[in-house]
């Protein structure tokens, strides 16, 4: 990879790590395991930087290798994963701190979403990005009529359980 490619990848990642913590926020209940999941997807990005051509924006890819990263992992029972080190000071990547405590106001709904099967969750986390259903369904390899459908099951079985 060139060295423009590696600096155009870490000012994206840059611009766009906010994204990444919030699919981490989506799929983990601790520090620790939101910081591990973080460097996996951040991994997983740079492995497949050289074949971003582009076609779509930057966010919608990231979008689709972050959720994946953590649907893949979390899948699983087991959560051992082999991982890469990777020197953010190398790429001078200054990556900002998450503050939990901004995040207590939605922990409820969090919770709720926790509850949800893996594809309802990156479902919810994009419509809640204010992503259109064109690219939640372009995103989520689904059409954009059973995008619609499922937010609207979602929305239902989410008021069932943050209103019992």
């Amino acid at each position: 990879m060139s060295s423009t490619s590696e600096r155009s990848f870490v000012q994206q990642l840059q611009e766009n790590q906010n994204l990444i913590h919030k699919i981490c926020r989506l799929y983990t209940n601790n520090e620790d395991a939101h910081k591990d999941l973080f460097q996996e997807i951040t991994i997983q990005l740079w492995k497949a930087y050289p074949q971003f051509r582009g076609d779509a924006k930057f966010t919608t890819w990231a979008y689709r290798v972050g959720l994946n990263t953590a649907i893949t992992l979390y899948r699983k029972k087991t959560r051992t994963v082999n991982t890469v080190e990777f020197d953010t000071s190398l790429h001078k990547i200054n990556q900002d701190e998450y503050n939990y405590e901004e995040e207590e106001h939605i922990k409820l709904l969090y919770q709720g979403v926790q509850q949800l099967n893996d594809i309802e969750k990156a479902l919810v986390f994009m419509y809640l990005e204010d992503k259109d259903y064109n690219e939640i369904a372009e995103t989520l390899g689904i059409s954009e009529v059973n995008a619609r459908v499922k937010m609207n099951r979602i929305k239902g079985k989410l008021k069932k359980i943050l209103n019992p």
